[in-house]
């Protein structure tokens, strides 16, 4: 055997005997740093964390390690302090947060960890993570205050600008029938709602914005938006366009959107049309 054989025979030896090894000492690792969270979390009174540590999978791994077997009665007693803990404060925090959206005039309705205010406005109370999420945009809080902040500023974005619902579905038709002439499609032809989508904020944008496209010119129209206004218009009753079509949204997956349907339902629409029957817009 040369010597280059030698030695990465042995090497191949020494990391064979090494593997098992090292793998044990990361486990262990692991599980020391569970403990060490665990204490730090005791530290800080800070039960919220620690009651979501206590119910992970690595919580049952201390447990069933031999040689931490103390840390079970230890757990058992922690997890129901936390758990008491956690309902007192889930308690408190709903009554916080109602409390103050009555003060700010905030029509909120809670069904916990849910909540939602007005058509289009969602929110979902993340506590592990300190987090509440708000039409898919995520606040780094669950303060009651903050949370209600937020709402207020996102319903005076969908909801506090003026509406005129005629002159709305009116935009959306005249959208609808440039599409239907470039496709060479017949009245009444659905069209996909992304490709809608895009068209009617083209066609929300000012002769200056074609002239220079400066982004500073361009005129933003979110999806909640979008959805917010067909909730309004289908609210306002008043039955469809000027000249009498009526506005129809199909529900599907493929290729879909999230919009509000004229039940008030957020729901996947994939297509639009507008049809001269008075057939019921979903």
């Amino acid at each position: 055997m040369d010597t280059e054989s030698f030695l990465q025979e042995n090497q191949e030896n020494l990391n064979n005997i090494l593997k098992p090894f090292q793998q044990e000492l990361n486990r262990g690792q692991r599980l020391a740093d569970f403990l060490k969270q665990c204490v730090r979390c005791l530290g800080r009174d800070d039960y919220l964390q620690l009651e979501e540590l206590l119910n992970s999978k690595i919580a049952q791994n201390v447990e069933d390690e031999e040689a931490l077997g103390a840390c079970r009665p230890l757990f058992e007693t922690l997890r129901e302090y936390t758990s008491e803990q956690v309902d007192k404060y889930r308690f408190e925090f709903i009554e916080d947060l109602s409390r103050l959206a009555e003060e700010a005039d905030l029509p909120i309705e809670i069904d916990f960890p849910r909540f939602t205010v007005l058509k289009g406005i969602e929110g979902e109370i993340d506590f592990s993570n300190r987090a509440t999420t708000i039409n898919k945009k995520v606040l780094k809080s669950i303060d009651p205050r903050r949370i209600v902040t937020a709402a207020l500023r996102l319903k005076k974005q969908l909801y506090d600008s003026p509406f005129d619902p005629q002159a709305f579905v009116d935009g959306l038709y005249t959208t609808y029938t440039k599409i239907n002439q470039q496709e060479d499609a017949a009245p009444g032809h659905p069209v996909g709602i992304q490709q809608f989508y895009l068209e009617y904020v083209i066609s929300l944008q000012s002769k200056a914005f074609f002239i220079n496209m400066d982004k500073s010119k361009f005129r933003g129209y979110s999806l909640d938006q979008f959805g917010v206004d067909l909730w309004r218009y289908f609210e306002a009753g008043i039955g469809g366009t000027s000249n009498g079509m009526m506005l129809q949204l199909r529900p599907g997956r493929n290729n879909s959107l999230w919009l509000i349907d004229s039940d008030g339902e957020r729901r996947q629409i994939t297509g639009i049309s507008f049809q001269k029957s008075e057939e019921s817009a979903i």
